[in-house]
């Protein structure tokens, strides 16, 4: 199968959660033997047109990341590739538009991955974008409403959340140097803060914690431990890759998660393969909660305070290093759920 990805912003210029979803899934598929082009901004030096990289063949469809440029470009873009169907990322939506553009007179489909509106998108874009779609993946139930807000039908939207390494999660050995921990982009959104102040409340108890991951909100929240007076027992260990955060998730025996804006808690889902015990903060743009929903080692709180008590009422449960309940977020089967999909789309196309 040839598959097009279509995203003005590359994970390598600007990377979030859905650039890095896209860069995922686009590199998994090309290991498993598809072609697999990556429509975008450049995002590489020297004068090339294309590069390849891990196995995905990148084209330069503008020099610069300009929306209105790039979705003029694009049409011309997606005939040259010739693929079998379109992978385009939500945002900006008139990237979706145009690449529907492009698939109508090549009689291809058009899938759009959504995660996220971003800043500069416009509801009337963002409703185009969905009426441009054959068919909108989701990572959450979460993202899902947000998408029939924007005209989608429910039988037009299907859920394919993120996936983890689950061999990884098996076989990684165990790194005992936090009872709990935080691990997200310190951002914004991160609300570390719900995380520190629950901490605080459990002082005069026993307890080591670990914050995993960086960015703009790092200095506050260490600050925010030295006021606390807790910063002697939070190590801030920075952004980690799997292979490193994987065996303190499977040392610790609880995960917080208390992010404001989550598409999906790819890091919870990490700790709760790991055996970890899962407390969540009901956030209104979160989807945390859903991936602890009639989860028994799993808990929704909505302050610092019951996430505190929630952590004591952990202690009632075995520590564990893996929870095969999880199993079916490895990578492998939730790539298959992209080819069938695409296979899907593709049958339904010709069949029309």
């Amino acid at each position: 199968m040839r598959v097009a990805f279509v995203s003005l912003y590359p994970d390598q210029l600007s990377s979030d959660g859905a650039t890095r979803r896209a860069r995922r899934v686009a590199e998994r598929l090309a290991a498993r033997g598809h072609e697999v082009v990556f429509l975008c901004a450049q995002w590489w030096g020297g004068p090339l047109d294309e590069f390849e990289h891990n196995g995905v063949e990148y084209v330069a469809v503008t020099e610069e990341p300009a929306v209105r440029s790039f979705a003029s470009k694009l049409p011309f873009a997606l005939r040259r590739a010739s693929p079998d169907v379109v992978h385009a990322t939500n945002s900006p939506p008139a990237q979706v538009v145009a690449a529907k553009t492009a698939a109508r007179v090549l009689r291809i489909p058009v899938v759009v991955d959504w995660w996220a509106r971003r800043a500069d998108d416009s509801t009337r874009m963002l409703r185009r974008a969905t009426k441009g779609a054959d068919r909108v993946l989701a990572p959450s139930r979460l993202v899902k409403t947000d998408v029939r807000e924007y005209g989608a039908a429910a039988d037009d939207v299907t859920l394919v959340p993120e996936s983890i390494d689950f061999d990884l999660v098996r076989e990684a050995g165990v790194d005992n140097r936090a009872d709990l921990v935080y691990a997200r982009d310190l951002d914004e959104h991160a609300n570390v803060e719900s995380f520190l102040l629950a901490l605080a409340e459990l002082r005069g108890r026993d307890w080591r914690a670990a914050v995993i991951g960086d960015g703009p909100e790092r200095d506050a929240a260490e600050e925010t431990a030295a006021e606390l007076r807790i910063d002697d027992r939070v190590s801030f260990l920075g952004d980690l890759d799997p292979e490193e955060f994987v065996p303190i998730l499977k040392g610790a025996h609880v995960f917080a998660q208390t992010a404001t804006v989550e598409p999906f808690a790819r890091g919870l889902l990490w700790a709760l393969a790991c055996g970890c015990v899962g407390i969540v903060e009901y956030q209104a743009r979160s989807s945390g909660h859903e991936l602890v929903e009639n989860l028994d080692r799993g808990a929704r709180v909505t302050s610092p305070q019951e996430l505190a008590d929630e952590v004591v009422a952990a202690a009632a449960h075995d520590p564990s290093t893996v929870n095969e309940a999880f199993v079916g977020y490895d990578h492998e089967p939730i790539l298959t759920a992209y080819e069938n999909v695409y296979e899907s789309e593709i049958d339904a196309y010709g069949f029309f």
